[in-house]
């Protein structure tokens, strides 16, 4: 990694320590771009399962399924797994509508990303991915592809 990108991530995860929901938010949008970073990683699970605010928990969230690659999808699919009450799990569930509820593509593609995730080495990851994959299933998206009709 280069100098740039760990100064980058360090002043995210720096920013990620505020007391401040709004700047807990705002790291979580930029580290989502980091999860190649194991120690990016780590934070993204802890804002995800953001004690203090859940437009933490939902923005986070929505940038991780945005990214949708498979470090991405890992960290909501360990958060979705551990989370420490339901109203958690309506916020990550809610940022995954608002991100996969448009293209079917990109639905589609999330699922396929999750369904890799089964032979994952961490329980959490696979017991979650698990369960995204069914919510995910259950989203009929806005805009389908021509092949669906």
């Amino acid at each position: 990694m280069t100098d740039v990108r760990q100064a980058a991530v360090t002043a995210l995860i720096d920013l990620a320590r505020s007391p401040r929901w709004h700047d807990r938010a705002d790291a979580g949008h930029g580290l989502a771009s980091f999860t190649d970073v194991p120690a990016a990683r780590a934070v993204l699970l802890e804002l995800v399962l953001d004690a203090g605010d859940t437009y933490v928990t939902r923005e986070t969230a929505a940038a991780l399924f945005r990214k949708g690659d498979t470090g991405a999808l890992a960290v909501v699919s360990a958060a979705t797994a551990t989370a420490a009450d339901a109203e958690q799990l309506d916020h990550v569930y809610d940022a995954l509508c608002e991100v996969l509820g448009v293209y079917e593509r990109d639905r589609d593609a999330a699922v396929a990303t999750c369904r890799t995730l089964a032979d994952d080495p961490d329980e959490h990851v696979r017991s979650g991915a698990e369960a995204l994959v069914a919510a995910m299933l259950a989203v009929e998206p806005a805009l389908r592809s021509a092949e669906s009709y």
